[in-house]
């Protein structure tokens, strides 16, 4: 109950399906998450499938963020 809830939410704020997102999750399994240059790779897989341009400061922000562990824990509340 509460994935299906996840997913319809993130659907709703972003238009992407979830079979779309579990792709990218697959994808992302066997990626190095601390990497900068695969993660500026899945931000702009990121951008391109919702349509949404990410300034390279807000790049910058976001993989910073990733590289030293200050991702909230609690997903759902991101949404």
């Amino acid at each position: 109950m509460f994935t299906n809830n996840l997913f319809n939410r993130i659907e709703k704020k972003t238009n992407i399906d979830k079979n779309t997102i579990m792709e990218l999750a697959r994808k992302l399994q066997n990626s190095n998450m601390k990497d900068e240059d695969t993660l500026r790779e899945v931000i702009k897989d990121i951008s391109t499938m919702t349509g949404k341009e990410v300034s390279k400061e807000k790049e910058d922000k976001i993989i910073s963020t990733i590289i030293n562990d200050q991702v909230p824990k609690d997903i759902d509340k991101m949404f």
